[in-house]
């Protein structure tokens, strides 16, 4: 076998054991909110109120159009704060809002954060958000994503029910 056969057989073989140690870790919260989609819509795509407001994600800076790369600040409870680049998905006005991130390159750490707004067809929405991490850092991050992330997305997800409600 040669030395490249080789590098990749050993290659091969490593990712099979990074599988196997489960490098995906997806988080999901909802909460009912008596709004339309509408004004849920208007307030979490207001990137400019976020300082005011918003106590997980603290700012985005960026159009909220797909393809756009945005910079965004996170500062969950408990933990460091981070500011990342991630490019949005997915715009589907009234819908869902998606953006992918990487901690210093693709396949690190990455994060898929999703935004989904369910109409109930009676004036209140189900606002959904999650987020699929994928890499090889996730084994290493799972506990703080189970509590300090997941703490996050449930005070914005408070706060967003809030300010829609009034």
């Amino acid at each position: 076998m040669s030395a490249i056969a080789q590098i990749v057989q050993d290659l091969s073989n490593f990712n099979h054991i990074l599988n196997a140690t489960s490098m995906v870790k997806e988080i999901k919260t909802e909460i009912l909110i008596d709004a339309t989609p509408e004004k849920v819509w208007t307030i979490l795509t207001a990137f400019d109120n976020y300082p005011i407001w918003n106590p997980f994600i603290k700012s985005v800076q960026g159009e909220v159009k797909v393809g756009s790369i945005i910079t965004a600040r996170i500062e969950p409870p408990e933990t460091k704060g981070m500011t990342f680049k991630p490019k949005i998905l997915t715009v589907k006005t009234n819908k869902e809002l998606s953006w992918l991130g990487h901690l210093f390159f693709a396949g690190l750490f990455d994060g898929e954060h999703k935004f989904e707004l369910i109409d109930n067809g009676n004036g209140t929405t189900t606002f959904r958000q999650s987020e699929k991490f994928n890499g090889i850092l996730v084994p290493l991050f799972k506990k703080q994503l189970d509590n300090n992330t997941k703490k996050g997305f449930i005070e914005m997800n408070k706060k967003l029910k809030e300010l829609a409600e009034q």
